[in-house]
């Protein structure tokens, strides 16, 4: 198709269908593939997501010895998998994940990879329609400045995770630091760093910050919660991650429940307005795997950040508008890397279908809610426009990996079944539980190590 006719087609097809139909033929497999008790309203698996990818084997070294670690004793002596290897897997997850699906570029230290591999990585990802997400300890971005630019410039990077904990070992500048308090400084060079590379760039670059949690460090959460809502446009997503007896983690850490975790997180949002009240209004999967609260930040001149949850816990009305909103096949919608253009031509293809609900039951429910920050909807626009007022997304979540004791019990093999976050091993889409705890990385790690001592012995013919 000639180029001006690609460019007259784009903005009409998002018009036309704002969802891609193969995300809502994807999305109603996985709504078919759960439990009937966890077809719930708020259930944001098969109705909005289809799920996250990750990949295994491409890079299986780290320059880091931290006592929560999930790589295996194969680690560092692995060589990564080849680049046609890694298309392969992320292919697959494409598959699996439909446009736009979310995949983890990890597995060991992936930024320790020559910088033209991994760049051919992302732009790989992005060019099959994935939005890779580069996990990493982040240390070699403060080694090589010009790293993270030049994935930003040259892999099309757009989103970017980095873990900061105590639980850690070997961070330039701050080996074995004794508590999470002792970190600020390093979480304060991270957020200065991505706001740096968005302004050298000028690209768009999400990032999100991952913590190991242990006993030892529970109780130094509501503060990391309280310093990254204060550091919002840095970090826009905090995932916390209680410790699983997999790989090298050390016998002596103790790990955390769900509860304990989230009383946490609650104190540290308590100050601008949050409140828990009993069960998570969103699930993804199992409700014993993830624990999300997608949170709207809004903030008055320079006034104090308030907090408002998108659903609230026991709420008849957000609850109904919910159910309303997938019934209506709204689920799934995505801005994500969207132009300025796109989002707005998507914006209208959801408005041309649903006028009357829009600007019936939608915007009531909306006035219901900011109605308690004072204002309505002019005025909040007016104040937006004016540059009043600063709104941010800013999401709070848990992932609860198993360890190896919990995988083969009947509530064990019910979380695989419902697993949102998956891993392709031999064609199959495995549960990234059974990665961790079960072998599934041991599998891929050996296969490489037979593969490169085959190729060791095969003899070089003299011409």
């Amino acid at each position: 198709m000639p180029e001006r006719r690609m460019r007259l087609t784009h903005p009409l097809r998002l018009l036309r269908e704002p969802i891609p139909l193969e995300k809502k033929d994807l999305l109603r497999r996985r709504w078919n593939s759960l439990d009937a008790r966890w077809r719930v309203e708020a259930q944001g698996y098969g109705q909005q997501a289809t799920g996250c990818g990750a990949t295994v084997g491409i890079q299986p070294r780290c320059d880091f010895d931290c006592t929560g670690c999930y790589l295996g004793e194969g680690a560092n002596r692995v060589a990564p998998l080849r680049l046609e290897e890694i298309f392969r897997q992320l292919d697959r997850l494409r598959d699996h994940l439909g446009p736009k699906g979310n995949v983890q570029i990890t597995d060991g230290e992936v930024t320790l990879l020559p910088r033209e591999d991994l760049a051919a990585i992302l732009r790989h990802a992005r060019s099959i329609g994935l939005i890779p997400m580069l996990m990493t300890h982040g240390d070699t971005f403060r080694r090589r400045p010009d790293l993270l630019p030049f994935l930003v410039l040259e892999g099309r990077l757009t989103e970017v995770a980095i873990h900061v904990d105590s639980t850690q070992r070997g961070r330039r500048g701050h080996k074995g630091a004794a508590n999470e308090a002792a970190l600020m400084p390093l979480r304060e060079e991270f957020a200065a760093m991505i706001r740096r590379v968005r302004s050298s760039t000028g690209r768009p670059l999400r990032a999100a910050t991952t913590l190991t949690i242990t006993r030892e460090n529970l109780d130094a959460v509501p503060g990391i919660v309280d310093w990254c809502l204060r550091n919002r446009d840095a970090f826009g997503l905090i995932s916390f991650q209680p410790v699983a007896r997999v790989g090298r983690t050390r016998e002596e850490l103790e790990s955390v429940g769900s509860d304990d975790l989230w009383e946490r997180i609650a104190r540290g949002l308590a100050p601008y307005g949050f409140r828990m009240n009993g069960r998570p209004p969103f699930l993804f999967g199992h409700p014993a795997c993830t624990r999300l609260e997608a949170l709207t930040v809004y903030q008055y001149g320079p006034g104090k950040p308030r907090v408002l949850q998108i659903l609230r816990d026991g709420r008849p009305e957000d609850e109904e508008i919910v159910r309303q909103y997938f019934a209506r096949g709204l689920g799934g919608v995505n801005f994500r890397d969207d132009s300025g253009f796109e989002r707005a031509c998507r914006i209208l293809g959801i408005f041309l279908a649903n006028p009357a609900w829009l600007m019936g039951p939608a915007r009531r429910w909306f006035s219901s809610r900011i109605a308690a920050l004072g204002t309505g909807i002019p005025g909040l626009l007016l104040d937006i426009i004016r540059r009043r007022v600063r709104m941010d997304g800013f999401t709070v979540t848990s992932h609860h990996f198993m360890s190896r004791d919990e995988i083969d019990t009947p509530k064990g093999r019910e979380r695989l079944a419902a697993c949102v976050f998956r891993v392709p091993i031999d064609g199959r889409m495995v549960a990234m539980c059974e990665v961790n705890a079960a072998g599934g990385r041991e599998t891929v790690y050996a296969r490489a190590e037979a593969r490169n001592a085959t190729a060791e012995r095969v003899p070089v013919l003299q011409g």
